[in-house]
């Protein structure tokens, strides 16, 4: 099948206080070389970029070449778990994909890199721009501390105070759950109890069954550890087929990124 690429459509962060020196790249479904099901939606070539998903080896990379165009490197691309480790990105070197769910980075041109279909992207910099970092959050992640673990390993690395972009994710009213979810987000909940209990709302006609606020749950999280400044959640990945790729709703579909880097 010859799929023909439309331009790429990137996706703008919504982030006011992000450093002059603090570059940003969302990816959305548009504009690559693969496809069905990892296309845009539209009929046109999908710009899947997870290498792990069934898409022609050859497709996600040429979707890699066209967000490679924007960047000054290799994103350090991981091989995502939904665990909580943490690696320096800066410290990888060559075509390998270190297994973690969350990179941080000081050097500039180091591209840390976070691949999503629903699960939350979390972009993270300090004030000064001078350390940056790529988080993906789904919500055993979530539950089992990625993002105070990326805060951790950010601010030990000499980071001052925290800003916080919250990319495209399943949204709030599209995200049912199960009471064991409610369950092991209160088992470490401590003091934030209400607050964690709020981020699930029941659903009526279905006993034991949720629907779950990732975004909330990040903002309970990041000020669990001191991080008020966050901005972004504004954005259902299910909702918006024309525009990103869900697990949720589609089962096989590709992945889009979030990336941040120091310029």
């Amino acid at each position: 099948m010859n799929i023909m690429a439309n331009a790429p459509q990137w996706l703008v962060p919504d982030w006011p206080d992000l450093p002059a020196g603090v570059g940003v790249l969302c990816t959305t479904r548009r504009g690559g070389v693969s496809p069905p099901p990892y296309d845009d939606g539209q009929g046109k070539g999908g710009l899947n970029l997870g290498a792990h998903v069934g898409d022609a080896p050859k497709c996600v990379e040429r979707n890699r070449d066209i967000v490679r165009a924007e960047l000054p490197s290799e994103p350090v691309w991981l091989a995502q778990v939904h665990g909580t480790a943490v690696i320096d990105a800066g410290g990888v070197h060559g075509d390998v994909s270190p297994q973690a769910d969350a990179s941080f980075a000081r050097e500039r041109g180091v591209v840390c890199a976070i691949l999503t279909a629903d699960c939350l992207p979390v972009l993270l910099c300090d004030v000064d721009g001078k350390t940056v970092g790529a988080v993906h959050a789904g919500w055993r992640g979530l539950a089992d501390g990625v993002l105070e673990r990326t805060v951790e390993a950010m601010r030990g690395a000499g980071a001052g105070e925290l800003r916080v972009w919250l990319g495209a994710a399943i949204g709030p009213a599209k995200f049912e759950v199960g009471s064991e979810v409610l369950e092991q987000f209160l088992s470490r909940a401590g003091g934030d109890a209400d607050l964690v209990r709020a981020a699930f709302l029941p659903v009526s006609e279905r006993p034991g069954k949720y629907l779950c606020n990732l975004y909330a749950l990040a903002r309970i999280a990041l000020q669990r550890v001191g991080v008020r400044k966050v901005h972004g959640g504004d954005f259902c990945t299910v909702s918006n087929s024309g525009r990103f790729f869900s697990y949720r709703r589609d089962g096989t579909t590709g992945r889009q990124a979030s990336l941040i880097w120091i310029k």
